[in-house]
């Protein structure tokens, strides 16, 4: 990072933006006059880009939250038993692990692009397996396929928007990917109760064959490109990314420097992760995963109807609000990334979802004691808007946005396949057990989720680092001292 010049004279001509012509009203375009806005503002190339990546994330939302609305359809069509529409539900997420643990290496080999549109091509076979599905076999196969492609889908999209957005705003546009997420879930519910299931797969295919579409008309990762030795390449992305007429020179230099450091660790294997010298690194993002999980996300997303019915009140009321205050809490944290930063934002939600555990469990409670009974349904409703809004205000989000800028670029592979991998294991254990958890004690259950979301406060705190207005490079470097 200490070379303010490329030393390769022929690779110094390939990076360096020519000077342009004058525009014939006797005014150049100097690098001193463009640069700035090239490398802080959001150019057109930059917002494509980042909204056909972020059609993967829609895709993402979409197959979560299939399975809800279609559920009585598919069992009443097929004959399914509850236990078989049980598998086909959760073997979403079993293809989900299996795409995450393979989407790093993946990415490494064919570039975040291609992963794209690799992943949505397994996305479309799988709901075309759904649609025309007779009988469980393919139904379960086609959910699987989905999974799979979600599974990529979940490292490889904020990873990429990370790479190719400027440092200034990096933060808020890869936050959309959550974003997406949420808005695929909630229009899928809104759909989904007005079409047939089949019907419903079918616009499933939409968001993916827009991705298809679009990956043709947006640049591939400059520092991907760079990483692999293409640098005219890399180059000429960066320049479509930052604008014609902007001098990205310094921004080539930076992301030349840092590459040439790491390229004689180009081949690092997932077992190089644990040296050393990514020990922040790993802790930081596989940590974030672990509590954003087991703060009991999936199990209230996914049986918050349940929920509201144990503690008395309506769950077609409770869903509505949910939806209500999951969206604009979402896209208030995309607006405020770059503004407050990612570690207050974090400290915030992990305080308000600690607080959403803590008066859910205290509803329950107080059923238990049988006292306040005309409050506690009204505490219940409470504690899970409070939890959802404040989930989806940052710990949603920000844990997917810091995953994709802290471990440096030779190591991003192998941490992206552990970290998604790390995320979707956790999914999966709390889904599967939050029923079990209920029996045992529905007060315990989310005192105990209170707890961990406690815990998230102290290790946000004292481990994680704001990342926000410094470059990819800068951060890798902090983080990683030593390598």
């Amino acid at each position: 990072m200490s070379r303010q010049k490329i030393e390769d004279g022929e690779l110094s001509s390939s990076l360096i933006v020519k000077e342009k012509p004058s525009d014939g009203a006797g005014h150049g375009s100097s690098g001193e006059e463009q640069g700035g806005i090239g490398t802080t503002s959001a150019t057109t190339m930059v917002v494509l880009s980042t909204f056909v990546a972020v059609c993967g994330s829609y895709v993402f939302g979409t197959a979560i939250g299939y399975s809800s609305p279609a559920q009585t359809g598919i069992i009443a069509d097929l004959g399914l038993s509850v236990t078989e529409y049980s598998l086909f539900g959760s073997i979403l997420t079993i293809g989900a692990m299996i795409g995450a643990v393979m989407s790093g290496r993946i990415a490494d080999y064919i570039g975040q692009k291609c992963t794209m549109g690799f992943a949505e091509i397994f996305c479309i076979v799988g709901w075309l397996a759904i649609i025309f599905s007779k009988a469980a076999f393919w139904l379960d196969f086609g959910r699987l396929l989905v999974g799979y492609g979600m599974g990529l889908l979940s490292y490889v999209v904020p990873v990429y928007i990370a790479e190719v957005t400027p440092k200034d705003i990096r933060g808020g546009f890869t936050s959309v990917h959550q974003l997406l997420i949420c808005c695929g879930v909630s229009l899928t519910y809104l759909v989904g109760a007005f079409a047939t299931w089949r019907t419903l797969a079918l616009i499933g295919t939409i968001p993916c064959l827009m991705q298809l579409l679009g990956l043709f008309f947006i640049p591939e990762s400059p520092r991907w490109q760079a990483k692999i030795g293409k640098w005219k390449e890399c180059e000429a992305s960066l320049q479509r990314l930052r604008g014609n007429n902007a001098d990205i020179s310094d921004e080539a230099n930076e992301i030349k420097d840092y590459t040439e450091q790491h390229q004689q660790h180009s081949e690092s294997s997932l077992f190089d992760l644990f040296q050393k010298e990514y020990t922040r690194s790993l802790t930081v993002g596989v940590g974030l995963m672990v509590l954003q999980q087991f703060g009991g996300v999936n199990g209230i997303a996914f049986y918050a109807s349940s929920i509201f019915i144990s503690a008395g009140f309506s769950s077609s009321v409770g869903m509505i609000a949910m939806v209500v205050v999951q969206v604009p809490m979402t896209a208030l944290g995309v607006v405020l990334l770059d503004k407050s930063g990612r570690r207050l934002l974090l400290l915030v939600s992990a305080a308000g979802t600690c607080l959403g555990c803590f008066l859910v469990g205290l509803s329950f409670f107080l059923q238990d004691l049988q006292q306040w009974k005309e409050a506690t349904p009204i505490l219940s409703l409470g504690g899970v808007l409070v939890y959802t809004g404040s989930f989806s205000l940052g710990m949603g989000g920000i844990p997917w946005v810091i995953m994709s800028e802290i471990f440096p670029i030779n190591m991003k592979g192998s941490a992206g396949s552990l970290v998604t991998l790390v995320s979707w294991l956790g999914s999966w254990i709390i889904s599967f057990a939050f029923n079990f958890l209920m029996k045992w004690s529905s007060t315990g259950t989310f005192f105990i989720f209170a707890t961990v979301c406690g815990s998230t406060v102290l290790f946000v705190a004292k481990l994680v680092p704001d990342t926000r207005g410094r470059t990819l490079e800068e951060i890798q470097a902090s983080m990683n001292p030593f390598s």
